[in-house]
């Protein structure tokens, strides 16, 4: 893939055996509705190189959004690994069609289609127009008891409780997940990575809020990978395979989601809200 974007990285010696490096930055919202200032805002830094572990989360602290996604551009391939502001974590939807929005408008601008690779998947992105097409595993859930810790969280009493890489929990309807009042601390105890609430919606197939404190981040404003939990579960119980989502954050979101061949096909919007350069010691 041919990189297109005008940058330079420029190392200065600010001191002996100290260098500083101009890093582009793009912080993208993803998963936007009409308000610009909808979707999950998540920053995209394009490296030549993987830099080290412990400056990469650095810099996601920094950036203090959800994740922040570090890409690779090879000729055939993007490599991306994602940082939430306390860890890396293995997959993270809305930072993927952000970083497919930098490569589609600025890095890459004649190219349509990406496959990532990250050090557990390989995920496909495709442009038309400006929706952003991601290719996900699906993944798989169980139906369990629900945890002690999980009702001492919450007001309401669930319809059911799924066991995923986070807990699913199942609402009467989309005014519980509009009212709904959890204890982040409660929630940051838990043994997953956090807590995905969920209901039929009144006019998207189903609505959700996600929670994950465990990870620096006390509500997800739009988190694509839980609707690789979300999407089997409610294709089965709507007996449809291609459903629109809702996430009913402060910001709010939408998706368009399909079940196809164990394979979750994501689809939504980005916009731009700023580009740059930091500024980082190595």
């Amino acid at each position: 893939m041919k990189n297109t974007q005008k940058y330079k990285r420029v190392k200065m010696n600010v001191t002996k055996n100290c260098f500083s490096n101009l890093i582009p930055i793009y912080h993208i919202n993803a998963f936007v509705r009409e308000n610009q200032f909808s979707g999950n805002p998540a920053a995209v830094c394009p490296l030549n190189e993987f830099l080290p572990d412990e400056i990469m989360q650095a810099i996601a602290a920094q950036n203090n959004l959800a994740e922040t996604a570090f890409i690779v551009l090879k000729e055939s391939h993007c490599l991306i690994r994602w940082f939430a502001p306390k860890e890396e974590v293995t997959l993270c939807g809305h930072a993927t069609l952000a970083a497919a929005h930098a490569i589609f408008n600025f890095i890459s601008p004649t190219s349509n289609h990406i496959e990532f690779r990250s050090p557990l998947h390989i995920l496909k992105a495709s442009r038309e127009n400006d929706l952003i097409t991601l290719d996900f595993p699906a993944r798989p859930y169980e139906k369990i008891e629900l945890p002690k810790i999980l009702k001492e969280s919450i007001t309401v009493t669930p319809k059911e409780v799924l066991a995923s890489d986070d807990y699913l929990v199942v609402l009467k309807d989309q005014s519980h997940i509009e009212n709904l009042v959890v204890d982040l601390n409660m929630l940051s105890k838990l043994d997953r990575r956090g807590v995905v609430f969920t209901a039929k919606g009144n006019q998207s197939d189903f609505v959700c809020r996600v929670f994950h404190p465990k990870l620096g981040i006390r509500e997800d404003p739009v988190c694509g990978s839980a609707h690789c939990e979300l999407t089997p579960y409610w294709s089965k119980i709507l007996n449809k395979t291609q459903l629109n989502a809702t996430q009913l954050s402060s910001r709010g979101g939408d998706l368009l989601c399909e079940l196809k061949n164990n394979r979750v096909i994501l689809k939504g919007k980005c916009r731009t809200y700023l580009d740059g350069m930091i500024d980082v010691v190595l």
